[in-house]
């Protein structure tokens, strides 16, 4: 890929994507340059990662061919208006924050633009995130590809309709919390019938992660899957039968739909 990325902001998420650009090989550390407020962030992103760094956000957006917008919900207009005169005609803005619109980075700039609005989560941190992106119609099938392969570069990527972004934190923004809840209900089991804290901890973890994978890599429907585990008279469809009985489901279920409505109103009040 021969382009020159940028990043203005340059927190978690941002070293996230960074580090699988670069892990990837997708291009080399001297075409990327991301910005930050402090000098400390500066210097240390610089040591670790040996890309360009910058105080002035209007280099970074000068200079980039994909300038992703790293930053909080409420500073994409302030940070717009500062950038939007100096971008490469040609360039494609992508926001990673969650209630930002199309609509409203097109209007913000003021000119016809090429935007991107993604989605992607917290277990990027460690390669294995979910990205969910939506562009607009100026955006090719060929540019959103290679922004494709970015956010792949994090773990997976899928393209969906902007009518569909609302929906995603429920599924995906979110649901890493509701994981970790469940990872630590199932550990505190284990510490009930006697493991050690730490081992519970990791019994547990992995067993999400390989039924996870499980579900990815066989196509097979969770359902199927949960049936090859419950034998008949066992254990487990036991303890299948107890969450059913407590509103397993349900209780999920209740929760998506209340993250959504959150996030819907967020979305009207954000900007």
């Amino acid at each position: 890929m021969d382009k020159k990325i940028g990043f203005i902001g340059c927190g978690k998420m941002a070293q996230a994507i960074i580090g699988g650009i670069l892990k990837s090989k997708l291009i080399p550390a001297g075409q990327i340059i991301a910005t930050a407020k402090t000098e400390d962030r500066l210097m240390d992103v610089k040591n670790r990662l040996d890309i360009q760094t910058s105080f002035s956000n209007k280099e970074a957006a000068a200079e980039a061919d994909i300038l992703f917008l790293a930053i909080k919900p409420d500073l994409h207009g302030t940070v717009i208006n500062e950038i939007k005169d100096c971008i490469r005609p040609d360039a494609i803005i992508i926001t990673i924050a969650a209630g930002i619109s199309l609509d409203f980075m097109e209007k913000a700039f003021g000119k016809k633009i090429k935007a991107i609005r993604s989605m992607p989560n917290t277990p990027s941190l460690v390669g294995e995130g979910m990205s969910v992106l939506a562009a607009n119609t100026s955006v090719s099938a060929e540019e959103l590809d290679e922004v494709v392969q970015i956010f792949s570069s994090i773990g997976r990527a899928a393209v969906m309709d902007e009518k569909m972004m609302d929906a995603i934190p429920a599924i995906s923004g979110s649901s890493p919390a509701y994981v970790y809840m469940f990872i630590e209900a199932l550990a505190d089991g284990g510490v009930k019938a006697g493991l050690p804290r730490d081992q519970s901890y990791q019994l547990a973890a992995q067993a999400v992660l390989g039924a996870a994978k499980m579900v990815l890599e066989t196509g097979k429907h969770p359902g199927e899957l949960k049936d090859q585990v419950c034998t008949p008279g066992g254990a487990t469809i036991e303890a299948v039968a107890e969450l059913e009985n407590k509103g397993f489901r349900s209780a999920v279920l209740s929760a998506m739909e209340k993250c959504s409505v959150k996030t819907n109103l967020l979305s009207k009040n954000k900007i």
